[in-house]
């Protein structure tokens, strides 16, 4: 089975070494000056949802460091998500054009990382053709105990499900319960890839190391996200072509 066929069967997609260990330490001095600063500045940068699966789970008082678009604070992020064989992944399953729609930063600390019940990500930035996934960049080890990712293989093929935002109840919760999901452990400059339609989600980080992500949101250049979204749009196109840029697009408009 190639890695495309094993990404439509599943909806998820695991790529060991990505990034070697030279690049993932510059990497994570780069996160880490992320956070520092993003800490610092006084706004308000945890991301932990609430709702009564997080209460169910007991996560209330956990915390998540969290910003949108690192590719903005760094340009050794930018690099990574130019390195050759981070887009020859993204391309085996999109096809030449990727465009980056937008990156999020996720540092769980030590003991109290805030968990993310099970979900479908869809409901935020939906596109046309539905080619939307993510590549999660593990920039330090996740495991079990660290909270890692959690997958329903299969679930993307349910398509569209109303309601599956994860911070509000809903059927999906108590049909697809996050203790029944696969953990899908990672090491540093591991890559997992997966479909924007999978149930997927995250207990708390219960361990004694901090576990640093950072999350690649993209789609194909020959599809483009729906009106009226309000999500941030990067709108960068990452290899080949975005077929759906306009003047107006091109300047945010």
């Amino acid at each position: 089975m190639t890695s495309k066929e094993f990404f439509d069967e599943n909806g998820y997609l695991v790529l060991r070494g990505v990034f070697d260990p030279t690049e993932v330490a510059e990497l994570e001095c780069e996160f880490d000056h992320i956070v520092r600063q993003i800490s610092e500045s006084g706004e308000d940068i945890n991301a932990r949802w609430s709702g009564p699966e997080v209460d169910r789970i007991g996560a209330t008082e956990m915390f998540v460091a969290h910003t949108h678009n690192v590719q903005q604070f760094s340009a050794t992020w930018l690099r990574a998500f130019l390195n050759s064989k981070f887009l020859s992944g993204l391309q085996e399953i999109l096809g030449p054009d990727v465009v980056l729609h937008h990156s999020k930063l996720f540092q769980k600390p030590a003991e109290k990382g805030a968990a993310f019940p099970m979900h479908q990500d869809w409901e935020y930035f939906p596109t046309l053709n539905d080619t939307m996934m993510a590549a999660i960049i593990h920039v330090s080890q996740a495991t079990e105990e660290m909270g890692c990712f959690r997958v329903y293989p299969g679930t993307h093929k349910l398509g569209r499900i109303g309601g599956t935002t994860g911070n509000r109840d809903s059927d999906l919760l108590s049909q697809y319960p996050i203790e029944g999901s696969t953990a899908l452990e990672a090491q540093p400059g591991d890559v997992v890839l997966f479909h924007y339609c999978l149930i997927h989600g995250s207990l708390p980080n219960t361990s004694q190391s901090i576990r640093k992500t950072v999350l690649v949101q993209v789609h194909s250049g020959q599809d483009a996200v729906e009106e009226g979204c309000q999500h941030p749009n990067a709108r960068l196109t990452l290899s080949g072509w975005n077929y759906h840029s306009s003047r107006g697009s091109a300047n945010n408009d």
